[in-house]
């Protein structure tokens, strides 16, 4: 792993702090997660491998992403500001499920490049995944995965409360 795969994990990881003090819901906030998975992608892609079974392998990385995006985003509280605009705020359980699912995809390549390589090769050539490009797509889809669905049911949760308006003053 190199300085910069560093900085981008940590950066993927980090942006479960927003999370946590709580965000408005408008356009901005919602872009920022994509932003910063299609920024890893387009750093880290350099082809879409769909020899053997690496389409198995991408479809099992994005269920466990959509898995841990649409819990992630359950468990997301929300509530509204006094101009009627949704603020999401992560709980304990929603940034660990984040957290869980950022760091073990940096967790994964790390191990794979610091002695986990072996490994890796043998269960790749036993389950016909082509290498390390394939390993690549698959986790960035599930990284992919998770910001959309959590960003979806958040949204969704969230227009629920915006549809109610503002918040009546107090006489």
């Amino acid at each position: 792993m190199t300085t910069t795969d560093y900085i981008i994990s940590a950066a993927l990881i980090l942006l479960v702090i927003p999370q946590i003090r709580g965000t408005r819901q408008t356009l901005p906030h919602t872009l920022l997660p994509l932003a910063a998975v299609a920024t890893a992608a387009a750093y880290y892609l350099k082809s879409f491998p769909t020899q053997g079974h690496d389409i198995r392998l991408d479809a099992v990385t994005v269920a466990a992403g959509a898995a841990l995006g649409l819990a992630c985003g359950a468990a997301t509280r929300l509530g509204r500001a006094a101009d009627g605009v949704a603020i999401a705020r992560a709980g304990t359980v929603a940034a660990l499920l984040w957290i869980a699912g950022m760091a073990s995809r940096a967790g994964f390549e790390f191990w794979a490049t610091h002695g986990g390589a072996g490994s890796v090769a043998r269960f790749s050539r036993d389950h016909l995944i082509t290498g390390a490009d394939a390993w690549t797509a698959a986790l960035l889809l599930m990284a992919l995965a998770q910001v959309v669905c959590r960003l979806t049911v958040v949204r969704v949760r969230a227009r629920r409360v915006t549809a109610a308006g503002p918040i009546p003053a107090v006489a």
